[in-house]
Parts: C-alpha cells; structure tokens; sequence
C-alpha cells in the first residue's frame, strides 16, 4: 500500500483565506482531497475538527503536512503531544517542505527547537498587542468605531434633504456614504428637533 501525504490547513479567523496554504500544500505533493482546514480557530485552540480529522487520516508510514509549525500548534506543550502521537504511529512530520520523523532522535530534537521559537514568537505577538492597545488607549485613540459624517457634514446633509431638491440616492453619492447612513442623520435630526421644539414649549 502506497503511504500518503495528509495535509492540514488553519486561519484563525472566518475572513481570512486558506488558498495561499492549499497552494503550499499542492506544491509539496499534497492532493487537494486530503487537504483538511479550520476555520476561525487559533492555534492554542485543541478542539479543532478538521486537525482531529486529519490526524485520524493517518496511517503508519504516512506523512503529516503543515506549511508552518504555527498553522499546528501555537504552544510547546500541544506540538509535544501532537508530535508524541505521530511518533507512537510511526507517521513522520513536514513542515513546509522539511520532513521530521518524530522517533528520531534529531529529527525529535529539531522538531522541539521549532515548537519553541513558534511559541515564543506567538508570545512576542501577544504581548506587543497588548502594549499597542495600551498606549492608544492612553493616547485616547480608542473610541470605537468612529462616525462616518461630521457634524458640520450632517448639518449640511439635513440642509440638502429639507430643501427637498436631491433625492436619498444623490444626497449618499454626493457625502460617498450609504442611503442607511442618511436615513440615520435624518432621523437623528428629527429627533434633535423634537426635543428643541419640547424645550421651547
């Protein structure tokens, strides 16, 4: 019996596209019909279905394909026990191209090294997010989404909309918004001016 290649695939967001990595994997020799993906799943996530289902893919003799170590684990400790089970059936590792069979000693050596830098850079990433987001956050730059007329543009839009002479469609192409965008300012200008009109009365 001929020993395959089972190849695995991971983004971590529903948005962001696998081709490049089925590319990656097509090259390597992988065919498209054992290639399994997962999506919207990070790497320190262990409950992936399509990870679980290529791994059962696997026979003895078989060869595991990943483009990157981090596209299969993001942690030491899950690269140990993923590399562990490959090693116990005697299926070998290749990560983009350079194959590592887990029962041998180097080969398990090296295999470690990868599984370190890959959590380590993971890490790195993390944390320098983390002292992004806390000195925008400082600086006020986090405020959410941010409107998309000023002011000075929707008191202009109301104007435009009151004199009655462009429809909902050219007062959205004229401010490059959508016609929902201008439903919101005129229902908020409305609203402005019903609380004005209670006030003075």
């Amino acid at each position: 019996m001929s020993k395959l290649l089972i190849g695995y695939a991971r983004v971590s967001t529903e948005e962001q596209d696998l081709t490049a990595q089925r590319d990656a994997l097509a090259a390597l020799g992988v065919g498209s019909e054992r290639i399994y993906v997962d999506r919207g799943f990070t790497g320190r996530n262990k409950n992936r279905a399509g990870l679980r289902e290529a791994l059962a893919a696997c026979r003895g003799g078989d060869t595991f394909v990943v483009t990157k170590l981090d596209r299969l684990a993001r942690s030491v400790r899950d690269a140990h026990e993923i590399a562990d089970d490959l090693a116990s059936r005697e299926i070998k590792l290749n990560i983009g191209g350079s194959v590592h069979d887990p029962t041998d000693p180097m080969g398990k050596l090296l295999f470690n090294v990868l599984a370190m830098i890959s959590e380590f850079e993971a890490d790195l990433i993390s944390m320098r997010t983390r002292e992004g987001m806390k000195i925008a956050k400082a600086k006020g730059r986090l405020r959410g989404k941010q409107p998309k007329l000023s002011i000075k543009q929707e008191l202009h839009l109301l104007e435009l909309h009151a004199a009655g002479e462009h429809t909902m469609g050219e007062i959205a192409e004229l401010f490059s918004i959508g016609r929902s965008t201008v439903y919101r300012a005129i229902e908020r200008g409305r609203t402005r001016a019903a609380i004005h009109e209670r006030e003075i009365h």
